[in-house]
C-alpha cells in the first residue's frame, strides 16, 4: 500500500495553507447534557462510544433503534461533523472500537486483557466486560491505551476480537480499575450520582439515571454487579439491512436491468506479445449503472438517494468502468480461467500488470482483469485528503466504494458473458481465450484484500476468493499502518486533539462499513447475503506486515470462520499467550475458508496502536512466492487449501 507521490505533495500544500490560517488548536470538548453529550464520561462529547444514548427508538428500523447524533466533533476551523449520514444507521459498527477516557488508568495493574492475551478478556473477574444482552455471551476483546496521545488525552480503546453480532445489543462494564500505584480509580462524580439513590425529576442527571437502569440490570443478569463499577453503558450494533442494504439494492437493481446479458463494453487498446508470460494486454471500458449524485460519478460525488432513502439513479447516469486484462501465453492454446484482480492502496487497474500477477496468470492459467476501487483509487487522492480535513465529507469516500462493488460485479459479468465474443479476447483462429465454463474467481492484495472481502460477500458470481495480505476494519488498521503517518498529518492539523481523532476514526468506520469487508464479514462465507451463494475465502497474511496489521486479519478470520494452517509460525515467534487464539487449525489440507501466515523473518510488530518501524516490510512477500501462488491457484480451482510448506510453518526467505 504505497502512497503516491502526489499525495505527499497535496499534504505539503495543505499544511502550508493551514499554517497561513493560524487557527489555534481546538480546545478539548466537554460533555454537557444540553447539547446531546452523555454526562457519564465528561472527557469529550460522544464518549463513551458507541453508545445507545446517541440513538432513539424507531419502530421502522430493523433493530428498533436509530442513530441520533446531535453534537459531534469540530475541526480546527470550527466546522462540526454534520451527523445526517450517520443518522441513517440503525446501530453502530459491528467492529467498532469502544472508547472511553479513564484518567490515570494503568491497564497492566488493572489486569485488563492485552492484545497478547485475548482469552483473558473472558475471565469471570475480568475488569472490562463486554456482554451480548440477548444471549448472555461474553465477547472477546483486547484493551489498549492510545499510544499516540499525551497522557491527559489518552483514550481507552477496547477492540472486539471477533466482530459483534449484527442487530444485537451489548452492555459494557469497567470495574475494579487501578492506577500505576495499584490504587482503585473511583467513578467520576456524574456516574457516582447515577449509581446512588434515585435523583429528583428536576435533576439534570435524572433521565440518564433512569436510562442506565436497563444497562445495570443487563449486567447484573450476567453476573456483573455494582461493586467496584467505574462506568457502564450499552449500544446496539447495526443490522444487516442497514449495513449491506444499500449495496444489495444497487446490485439487484443494476442486474435486473442487465438480465443474463453482458454489459456494454468498449475495447480501446490491445498490446500483443507483451513479454514472456503475457500474450496480450487488453484495455477498455465497461459501462455500469451509476447510483452517484453526479453524472459519471466523479471523485467527491455521493450516493443519490430516492425518497425511500435507498440509492437511486439519476436518469441515464452510467459509470465508465475502466479495465485492464492480462492474458497469459498459455491461453492461446487453452482458454484461461477468468479472475478479477483488486489493486492496493489508492492504486488503479494498471496494477494488474505487476510481476506477481503476471506470474500467477502464466503459471496457473488465469486471465486477470482489474478495475479501480473508486473512492480509494488514484483519482480519489485529493478527495481523500479533503475528507480527512472535514470528516463530514468522508461519506463521499464510502459512497464511491459502494459503487465500486457494482462496477466490479459488472466487469465480472463482462468477463464471463461478453469478452469471449470479442476478437481482442480470441486467438488467431477465433477461439476464445477466456474459459467461459470456469467460474469467476477473485484475487487481490492489500487494499484489494480488504475490499475483496466486501466484493466476495455481495457478488452473485464469485464463489472462491483469495485475499492477499488482508484484514478488515480501518479503525484498527490506520494507526497500525506504516502508510498512515502522512495522512495523520492532516488529522493533526484539522483535529489536533488526539481524543477527538479516535472518536473521528470510530465515526468514519460507521460509513466505511458500507464499502469495506468489516460491514460484510458475517456474510463472507457460510451465511450468504440474499442473492449470493456461499463462499470460500483464502487469506494470505504476512507476519510482521508494516502496512496491514495482522492482528486485524486475525479478527477477520475469527469472524468468517476460517481455520489457520498449523504449525502457524516457528515456536517463540508469536508474543501471544495462546498464539492465534480462537482460530481453529488445520494441517495438511482443508476444504473451506482458511488463513495461512507467511513468515519472512521480520520483527514482531508493536503491541501498541503504532506502526512497525524496524526491519524490512514483508508486505509483498506472499504474492511473490511461487509456493504461495500454487496454493492460491489450487484453492481458486478446487476450493481446497493444500499444504505447500512441507508440514511446517510457511517460511519465506527474502
Amino acid at each position: 500500500m504505497r502512497i503516491p507521490q502526489r499525495t505527499l505533495s497535496a499534504l505539503a500544500a495543505l499544511a502550508a495553507a493551514v499554517a497561513l490560517l493560524t487557527v489555534p488548536a481546538a480546545a478539548a470538548a466537554t460533555a454537557e447534557t444540553g447539547d446531546g453529550c452523555d454526562p457519564i464520561d465528561p472527557a469529550a462529547c460522544l464518549l463513551p462510544f458507541p453508545n445507545d444514548w446517541y440513538t432513539v427508538a424507531d419502530g421502522a428500523a430493523s433493530t428498533g433503534r436509530r442513530v441520533h447524533l446531535r453534537t459531534t466533533i469540530k475541526n480546527a476551523l470550527g466546522v462540526p461533523v454534520a451527523p445526517g449520514e450517520w443518522n441513517r444507521a440503525d446501530g453502530f459498527s459491528p467492529g467498532s472500537m469502544l472508547l472511553s477516557r479513564v484518567p490515570g488508568l494503568d491497564l497492566a495493574r488493572t489486569g485488563a486483557a492485552p492484545v497478547t492475551d485475548i482469552g483473558a478478556s473472558l475471565r469471570d473477574d475480568a475488569p472490562i466486560v463486554l456482554v451480548d444482552t440477548a444471549t448472555g455471551e461474553r465477547w472477546p476483546y483486547w484493551a489498549e491505551l492510545d499510544a499516540n496521545a499525551p497522557d491527559d488525552r489518552k483514550a481507552l480503546i477496547i477492540r472486539p476480537a471477533r466482530n459483534l453480532r449484527e442487530g444485537h445489543r451489548y452492555a459494557v462494564a469497567l470495574r475494579n480499575l487501578r492506577d500505576a500505584s495499584g490504587r482503585p480509580i473511583e467513578p467520576n462524580a456524574a456516574f457516582a450520582r447515577i449509581l446512588g439513590p434515585d435523583l429528583p425529576a428536576a435533576d439534570p442527571l435524572a433521565r440518564r439515571q433512569r436510562d442506565m437502569g436497563r444497562v445495570l440490570a443487563a449486567l447484573q443478569a450476567n453476573g456483573v454487579g455494582r461493586d467496584g463499577l467505574y462506568l457502564a453503558w450499552d449500544f446496539t450494533v447495526a443490522s444487516r439491512q442497514s449495513l449491506a442494504g444499500p449495496v444489495l439494492h444497487m446490485r439487484d437493481d443494476a442486474l435486473r436491468g442487465l438480465g443474463d446479458r453482458s454489459p456494454s463494453f468498449l475495447v480501446t487498446e490491445v498490446r500483443n506479445d507483451v513479454d514472456d508470460k503475457i500474450a496480450r494486454e487488453v484495455k477498455g471500458v465497461v459501462w455500469a449503472p451509476s447510483y452517484l449524485d453526479q453524472y459519471g460519478g466523479l471523485p467527491g460525488s455521493s450516493l443519490h438517494r430516492g425518497r425511500d432513502g435507498l440509492p437511486s439513479r439519476l436518469p441515464g447516469n452510467s459509470q465508465a468502468v475502466p479495465f485492464q486484462c492480462e492474458i497469459p501465453r498459455s491461453a492461446l492454446a487453452r482458454p484461461a480461467r477468468p479472475a478479477l484482480y483488486g489493486h492496493g492502496l489508492l492504486g488503479s487497474e494498471g496494477e494488474v500488470d505487476a510481476g506477481n500477477v503476471k506470474a500467477m496468470a502464466s503459471e496457473h492459467g488465469f486471465v486477470f482483469c482489474a478495475t479501480k476501487w473508486i473512492g480509494m483509487a488514484d483519482e480519489d487522492v485529493p478527495n481523500v485528503v479533503s475528507a480527512l480535513a472535514d470528516l463530514t465529507r468522508f461519506r463521499t469516500v464510502a459512497d464511491r466504494l459502494q459503487q465500486s462493488l457494482v462496477n466490479f460485479t459488472f466487469l465480472g459479468r463482462a468477463m464471463t458473458r461478453g469478452f469471449a465474443g470479442h476478437q481482442a479476447f480470441q486467438n488467431g483462429a477465433g477461439a476464445p481465450l477466456i474459459d467461459t465454463r470456469a467460474p469467476l474467481t477473485y484475487d487481490g492484495n492489500s487494499q484489494g484484500g480488504i475490499m475483496g472481502g466486501a466484493l466476495t460477500a455481495v457478488s452473485p458470481d464469485i464463489r472462491r476468493a483469495v485475499l492477499g495480505v488482508p484484514a478488515m476494519n480501518y479503525s484498527t488498521l490506520l494507526n497500525r499502518s506504516a502508510d498512515f503517518p502522512q495522512y495523520a498529518r492532516v488529522l493533526d492539523l484539522f483535529y489536533p486533539d488526539k481524543l477527538d481523532q479516535q472518536i473521528g476514526i470510530a465515526l468514519i468506520q460507521m460509513l466505511w462499513d458500507r464499502g469495506e469487508a468489516n460491514g460484510y464479514a458475517w456474510h463472507m462465507t457460510d451465511d450468504p447475503l440474499p442473492g449470493t451463494p456461499a463462499h470460500r475465502v483464502l487469506m494470505h497474511v504476512a507476519f510482521g506486515d508494516h502496512q496491514v496489521a495482522p492482528v486485524a486479519a486475525d479478527v477477520e478470520a475469527r469472524t468468517i470462520g476460517a481455520r489457520v494452517h498449523a504449525p502457524v509460525v516457528t515456536p517463540g515467534r508469536s508474543p501471544d499467550t495462546v498464539p492465534y487464539w480462537g482460530i481453529p487449525t488445520f494441517g495438511a489440507s482443508h476444504d473451506g475458508s482458511a488463513m495461512v501466515v507467511w513468515d519472512s523473518g521480520s520483527p514482531v510488530p508493536p503491541l501498541t496502536n503504532t506502526p512497525p518501524t524496524e526491519g524490512r516490510d514483508p508486505h509483498s512477500d506472499p504474492r511473490n512466492n511461487a509456493g504461495a501462488r500454487r496454493q492460491k491457484a489450487t484453492f481458486l480451482k478446487t476450493g481446497t487449501v493444500v499444504d505447500v510448506c512441507g508440514g511446517g510453518p510457511c517460511v519465506i526467505t527474502p
